[in-house]
């Protein structure tokens, strides 16, 4: 699944051609995602100038004067800004034409989602819970110590809860976790204050080499340009499992947490 840094590549990607461009019309291929494409979509966004694209957690959000635009890549979705004579392929669902150019979605699984929203967009079921941004202010190593006080869920899927911090999934929980040299399955409760502000700030660090990475080259994944992200060629424990540690050389181990794999470093990543 796209994480934080693989949805902000598409977003700055797609607001450069887009942003303060008007809608000349909708195609809808395959109304049934993960919800029913609004069967009103055209109506609601033709003629209406594109005010911003944003993104909260792994959303992105497209600002027009009545509302937003939400959209959720699921787990293989992608977007890409493209001529309007360009053909569809079979997983094309969903064409948002800007004059000469068209917002597409991709989505061979169709776990995605294309939903309209009256604002305030803030507000919608699928925002209103969300926690932080680890990217913004407010995200730090105090905050952190703070939040996780008595938590006796493990780091690791503390951090991948999104009601606590949002877009930090499999790959850069792992990955920040080895940077702060911090076992994965370690309490949240018990870190302490230092450990947390380290933590945090390889939260942070880890993310934006992702983002000038490109992200993450996921098995469906390609931004706008069509091309995939390289940050993986950086990771010091995902998917490395049996390879030696980039430190010290000792056999990366394999987990499962919360049904998902878990990669760390038993000599480098402590309790």
């Amino acid at each position: 699944m796209p994480e934080l840094p693989e949805v902000e590549t598409t977003r700055r990607g797609i607001a450069e051609h887009i942003v303060a461009q008007t809608v000349s019309g909708v195609a809808v291929r395959q109304p049934q995602l993960r919800y029913p494409v609004p069967a009103d979509l055209g109506e609601q966004l033709t003629g209406q100038p594109l005010r911003a694209v944003r993104r909260r957690a792994k959303y992105l959000l497209l600002d027009f004067a009545g509302g937003s635009l939400l959209i959720h890549l699921g787990m293989s979705g992608s977007l890409r800004v493209l001529p309007t004579t360009t053909t569809p392929d079979k997983h094309d669902h969903v064409d948002i034409v800007f004059g000469e150019c068209l917002l597409r979605l991709h989505d061979p699984r169709r776990f995605g989602a294309v939903l309209w929203v009256a604002e305030p967009v803030a507000d919608h079921p699928l925002l209103a819970k969300l926690g932080r941004e680890p990217l913004e202010d407010g995200f730090d190593g105090g905050w952190l110590h703070a939040a996780t006080r008595n938590a006796r869920t493990p780091i690791k899927l503390w951090l991948m809860d999104a009601s606590h911090v949002v877009g930090v999934g499999n790959i850069y929980a792992s990955e920040s976790l080895f940077r702060a040299r911090i076992d994965p399955r370690t309490p949240a409760g018990k870190l302490s204050r230092e450990r947390c502000i380290r933590l945090a700030d390889e939260v942070r660090q880890t993310l934006q080499e992702a983002l000038a990475a490109g992200g993450s080259t996921l098995r469906d994944f390609v931004a706008v340009n069509g091309r995939s992200g390289y940050f993986q060629q950086n990771y010091f424990v995902y998917a490395r499992d049996g390879e030696p540690c980039r430190v010290c050389g000792h056999a990366i181990r394999k987990l499962v947490m919360g049904q998902r794999s878990t990669f760390h470093c038993a000599r480098c990543q402590r309790r």
